[in-house]
């Protein structure tokens, strides 16, 4: 059986601190299906940079609907229209994802929303704390607090016997400690170093909480260009485009 990796195609924010990609991970391995966790607005970018065929991804699990986020779907169903796909899409996310991501087609290419697609496309809504089996991976909800129009939550992944934790966007919540409890990987969101701002974390606020993680490797992602310019001043692993991380 292959090891599960955990790539970063996209590990900036929603305006591009540092040249960097916006949000999207690929987790693959095992012999199963690659799942996607967000699906920023350049991820096709990213995926094709790094070699990747867009028509493997049958899953994508959304954490919320802000564009640097989801708004990459659109552009991964148009390229399946174009490259003849026929593998299904099922994409997860919070309570009306399907509704958004159609707008967002229509805004971005008007009449795609409409047209019989190639290829089956599924949307599932994410419930808090409820877990729901998504192709190879089972997901597991945390509310978080973020706003964006429709809730926001951390996802637990369980996925080729292993577990990913991603926070997505969230200000400080004790969600956080449960969703990371035990987890391989907890990703989460520093988006300033001591600046507090609402709705996204600091990395001072997540260190003074980190005696309460259980997790076994942290990664920061997500960051401004005030978390960039200190990497030397934050102890723990700093997220890249294209990082890889294998997970024993």
């Amino acid at each position: 059986m292959s090891p599960v990796r955990l790539q970063f195609l996209g590990s900036g924010d929603a305006v591009g601190s540092g040249g960097r990609f916006q949000t999207c991970r690929h987790l693959h391995g095992a012999g199963n299906g690659g799942v996607l966790i967000d699906i920023g607005a350049s991820s096709l970018v990213a995926m094709k940079r790094a070699g990747g065929d867009p028509s493997s991804i049958g899953w994508v699990l959304l954490t919320h609907l802000h564009g640097d986020h989801f708004a990459g779907l659109p552009f991964l169903i148009l390229e399946g229209q174009f490259s003849r796909r026929t593998q299904p899409l099922a994409i997860a996310g919070p309570p009306g994802v399907e509704a958004r991501v159609k707008a967002a087609m229509e805004v971005l290419f008007p009449g795609l929303s409409g047209i019989a697609q190639r290829f089956p496309v599924e949307f599932v809504e994410l419930l808090d704390r409820q877990a729901a089996t998504i192709g190879p991976a089972t997901i597991t909800p945390f509310a978080v607090v973020h706003a964006s129009g429709a809730p926001s939550y951390a996802l637990r992944v369980e996925y080729g016997g292993k577990v990913v934790t991603y926070s997505g966007d969230t200000e400080w919540t004790d969600a956080l400690v449960e969703a990371s409890a035990g987890a391989d990987v907890f990703v989460c969101e520093a988006y300033f170093f001591d600046k507090k701002v609402r709705h996204h974390l600091d990395w001072t606020t997540l260190a003074a909480h980190r005696a309460r993680l259980s997790c076994r490797r942290l990664v920061l992602t997500h960051m401004s260009q005030d978390m960039l310019d200190r990497p030397a001043a934050v102890d723990a692993e700093l997220a890249a485009d294209l990082l890889t991380l294998t997970i024993q």
